[in-house]
Formats: C-alpha cells, structure tokens, sequence
C-alpha cells in the first residue's frame, strides 16, 4: 500500500530506532505478569482432559504406594537380618534366609509395578501435552485469519511468530515434563509422609521442619526471579522480530551501508536477552542447591535423633534405616517441585503470551449479518462516510459519492490524501465511524465480512506470491481452476510469454519470498490471479507500479478488457494510466476536492490538473 495507516505510523514512531534501516527493536511495556491468571488460563484450557489428567493422578498414587512401601519393605529385612546376627552371637538360633528372601522379593515385586506404574503415567502424560500442544497450534493458526487487518499493521510479524513457535514450545515443554513430576513429586510426599507417621511421629515431626523452610525459600527465589523470566519471553520475541525483519529488509540494509546499525541494534536487543536469561537461569539454578542444604539439615537432625531413640530401645535398627532412605526421599520431591517451580515460571510467562493473543479482539459480523448474494451488479455508494484510525484524528471527513454497476473508478491524490483508506473502508479491514458504504443499495455491515470480501479481487503494489509452482499462485484466485483457465488469465495479463520462458514454465517453483523472477514478473502473476478469480468488483491499488512503460502499456489493454463489466477502483500515482476511468475522484486529506472524467478535470484547470501536469514538468 503507498500510505500507511495512522496506526502504523504511530506505531513506526515507537519502535526504538538506531540507525535508520528496515529494522526496529520494540520496546517491551507490557505490565507485569499475572502468575495466577497465567497459570489459571492454562488449567482451564486444558479442561476437556480432566479425566485423562484424574487418571495419571490415579496412576501415580498408585507408582507412589508401592515405591514408598518399598523402604519400609526393606527395613524389615535388615531387622531380621539384626536379630539373626544377635541371636547367633547368643547362640539362641541364627538368621532365617528364607523369611529375609521373601521379604525382599517382595521389595523387587514392588518396585517393578511402581517403575511400570511411573512408565504408564509418563505416556499418557506425554499423549495429553502433545495434544494441548497441537490444539493451542490449531487455535492460533485459526485466530490469526480472524485477527482484524489493524492488528498486523501494529504488531511485527517476528513478535507474532515468536508467539506461535518460542512460547508454544516454551508452554509444551514444561506441560510435558512440569504436570507429571508435580504429581508424582506431591503424591510421594503425602506418601512417604504417612508411612514415616507409623514409624515414629517425633521423627518424623523433626523431618518435617524442612518443609515450611523450603517454601519459604522457594516462594523468595521465585519472587524475585519472576521479572527476569517474563523479560526473557519478552525479549526473544523481539530478537525474533528483528531477524525477522532485517532478513526481508537485507538488500536495503546492504545498499545504505547500515550493516554497522542494524548490528548494534541486535547487539542490544541481545545484550538485554542475556542479561534476563542468565540472572533467570541463576537465579533458578540457586533453587536445587538450597534445597539440597535444607534437606540435609533435616537429614542430619533424624539421624541424630533415630540414635538416640534407638538406644533408648524407642525404634528398631530397620526402622531407622527405612527412616533414614525415607528422609533422603523426600527431599527429592521437595528439589523435584524446586524445580519444577522454575519451569512454571518459564510457562506462564509463556502462556501470558500466548493467551493475551488468543485474547485479542477478532472481526466480528452483526448477529443478524446476512450472506451477500455472488451475483451482486456492483453499485458501491459512499454516504456522509468519516473514518479515522484513532477517532480524534479524523482521516476521511464526511466522503460521499455513488458508483454505477461497471464503472471505472480512479483514486488520485497526494501522498496521506485517504486513497488507500478508502479501500481498507471499501474490504471492510475497518469499519466507518460515522455514515454508510452500500453495495447494491445494501449496508456492507449487514453482511459478512466472508461473503463480501468474496465479490472482490485485488492487486496491490506490494505483491504477495507464496512458495509454490506458479500455476498454483494464479490458481489461488480461483482454486477449481483448470490449467485453460489458468494459461488464458496468464495471457490476459501479459504474462504467458515469459513464463514459457522459465525453467518448468508453469510448473517452476517459486522461492518463499519469489525473488527467482523479477518484480515485474511478480506483479503480473498477481494480476493474472485477478483475472483468473473473475470478481464483479475489482481494487487496483498501484497493479502497474512495478514493471517497465512497454510492460505497462499491455497490462493496460489487458485492464480495459478486465474491468469492462465490473466495477473497478483504481488508485494510481501515474495518472496517465487513469485517463480513460469514467469517473476520477480526487482527494486531498480525507476530501474529494474534485471529480469528474481526465479531460473535465483538466478544463478545470484545478487540483487534479496540477497533479497531472506535475509529473511532466521535469521531463526534456
């Protein structure tokens, strides 16, 4: 498009700018991270698997009761394995091999159905991640062709794709591993918790002082290293938008000689990257060490006390020895949810991100909105239409003018006059403040923005090819197109001949960007598009622009066929290409100034004549 909306401007004049090239680092001004809401939103999505969640629940308790029984298990072999030794130093009998077998066939026996136990939560964990993964994908990629035009004209594509990759992926990765460790690492807990209760309560009251002092460390080390997570999210979107941009923009950078800014512009969006992702990752991995010490001074406090009790005839020597793995168990638990800690904080920040563009307001069509009919004759009205992007900034004031069914339609005006305004009002990418546009003497807001958008086909001056074959670009206009079709749209836009040319010819497949033809070749692919969709209205926004006078003067053949019938808008820069439009409507901030057909405009000697005759003045 040759103007940009207010919006953008707006937005072009926040993005932090060091050197002038095609790049921009986006100041981060998000306000500070709801963790609860954050955490909230992502248990609620993730609500048609509740009964796939109870059942790893299920599971896990089950893994757990057998593990944790397991050291009790065990205790009771060393005990006879004491007492046999005691009773052979007394020559009262010996130890009984078979009963400590058993004993410890039964340990085996249970530790092989909790390590099953744990493989079986561990899949259907996986399996449940995987599938919140896909359908949070899904919903984004849907969002995106709900998300109204003004959004992407405010927000880089690089911000936008590190949403659907990095905070995805972020979100997925700490769902997989967080959700089931959580489990096991709390069922495990109460577990071992109970079995230490029946073994002895004092012991096991001074084990669990530990506990209240890791929360406390844990709830300080995650408050203060929250910041830092949620501006290393913030910023990884940033470098991505920054690749992302500068890569399009290469060939400009190179040729104004701003490599040198544009670097030191990445080199700052990284310098901030690196410091929040290192005192994040410090100060997260601050959190198993200290757990480690906490633990260990509990440890040490149960064994001390274990010996005194134990000498005082309190507790068996298994017993102490059961308590004692026991103690050192839950301490992994403990670290587990330390940890785990640190990847929710990692996950939130990235669902905050996700959601907050799941969130985002969409296009919406009136509840009673009606299906525009595809045999329209294309009679477009503006009345008493006002429109600005931001209200207090009014861009079209009060435009009023009625098109018949068929007629050419020329937009001219300077640069910022509302040309391509218009248009965006005419698709409905905006809606308009105040007034109407009709389509067949009907409110284009009474229909969907589907079914009237259908009775369009473009072709703008920033041409857009996708990676693919070039008949399957022309054929994107029309998508039951046969190859006749195909060949005779090419034709009509003066675009067979050099396709032939190219290696595969309609069979070629052109590069993400189609930078293996030129940009006239690109522009008259788009046009062949145009032509192939056969729509009743037509908007040519700068459609000769890119290719050379001869080139130019052919596709203007090819336009006068293309547009007999249909009601077409043209803006156009050169006004020589406009002068057979029945009806040239000139514009100047937001007003039609003047209109009528090229030569009444120009016996007027006004505006449009000095646009006109402008662009000769400096010709020899």
């Amino acid at each position: 498009m040759p103007e940009q909306s207010n919006n953008s401007q707006q937005n072009n004049r926040q993005r932090k700018r060091r050197g002038g090239g095609p790049s921009a680092v986006l100041a981060p001004g998000e306000k500070p991270k709801n963790f609860r809401k954050a955490i909230s939103d992502t248990l609620s999505y993730m609500g048609g698997y509740k009964l796939a969640v109870v059942l790893v629940v299920f599971i896990a308790a089950v893994a757990t009761v057998f593990e944790t029984v397991g050291p009790k298990v065990m205790g009771r072999a060393t005990t006879l394995l004491a007492e046999g030794v005691m009773a052979k130093i007394r020559g009262t009998g010996g130890i009984d091999f078979d009963a400590v077998a058993k004993v410890l066939l039964l340990t085996l026996f249970l530790y092989a159905v909790g390590a099953i136990a744990q493989w079986l939560q561990a899949l259907i964990m996986t399996n449940i991640t995987q599938k919140i993964v896909y359908r949070m994908r899904k919903d984004i990629s849907e969002k995106i062709s709900r998300m109204p035009v003004g959004y992407f004209e405010r927000v880089q594509t690089g911000e936008i794709l590190s949403r659907i990759t990095n905070d995805v992926d972020t979100l997925g990765q700490a769902l997989s591993q967080s959700i089931s460790n959580f489990i096991w690492a709390i069922v495990s807990m109460v577990g071992i918790v109970v079995v230490m209760l029946t073994i002895n309560v004092t012991m096991t009251l001074i084990a669990l002082l530990v506990v209240p002092l890791s929360a406390v460390v844990m709830a300080l080390l995650i408050k203060v290293s929250q910041p830092h997570f949620k501006a290393q999210q913030e910023y990884l979107g940033i470098i991505d938008g920054h690749v992302e941009e500068n890569f399009s923009g290469h060939l400009v950078i190179k040729a104004f000689n701003r490599e040198e800014h544009v670097t030191e512009e990445f080199a700052e969006a990284n310098e901030k990257l690196y410091e929040s992702a290192w005192k994040s990752q410090f100060l997260s991995g601050l959190m198993r060490p200290l757990m480690r010490i906490v633990s260990n001074l509990g440890y040490a406090a149960v064994a001390i006390s274990g010996g005194i009790f134990c000498v005082k005839g309190m507790i068996g020597v298994g017993d102490i020895q059961a308590f004692v793995q026991y103690v050192k168990n839950i301490g992994q638990p403990i670290q587990e949810i330390a940890q785990i800690m640190n990847q929710v904080q990692s996950m939130a920040a990235a669902a905050e991100r996700v959601f907050e563009f799941l969130n985002e307001e969409e296009e919406s069509d009136a509840p009673d909105a009606v299906i525009m009919p595809d045999d329209i004759n294309g009679a477009v009205e503006f009345d008493h239409v006002s429109f600005g992007y931001d209200p207090d900034h009014i861009v079209i004031k009060d435009f009023s003018a009625k098109i018949e069914p068929g007629q050419k339609i020329a937009i001219v005006g300077p640069t910022g006059a509302g040309k391509t305004t218009m248009v965006k009002l005419l698709m409905r990418f905006y809606d308009v403040n105040s007034g109407a546009i009709r389509i067949d003497g009907r409110d284009i807001r009474e229909v969907t923005r589907e079914s009237h958008r259908d009775n369009f086909a473009m072709v703008l001056q920033d041409t857009w090819l996708f990676k693919g074959t070039i008949r399957d670009n022309i054929r994107y206009g029309k998508e039951d197109a046969t190859n006749e079709e195909i060949i005779a749209a090419a034709k009509a836009a003066k675009a067979h001949h050099f396709i032939r040319t190219l290696p595969g010819g309609y069979k070629m497949v052109l590069n993400e960007d189609a930078t293996n033809i030129s940009e006239g070749q690109r522009q008259l692919l788009t046009i062949a598009r145009a032509i192939l969709a056969d729509k009743k209205l037509l908007i040519l926004d700068e459609a000769t622009s890119s290719v050379d006078t001869r080139t130019e003067e052919e596709i203007q053949k090819a336009m006068d066929a293309l547009t007999k019938g249909r009601t077409s808008f043209i803006i156009a820069h050169r006004l020589s290409t406009i002068r057979n439009a029945d009806l040239i409507l000139v514009m100047d901030h937001g007003d039609i100034v003047e209109q009528g057909t090229h030569e009444e405009l120009l016996a007027k000697n006004g505006f449009y004549a000095e646009l006109y005759n402008s662009q000769f003045e400096h010709v020899a």
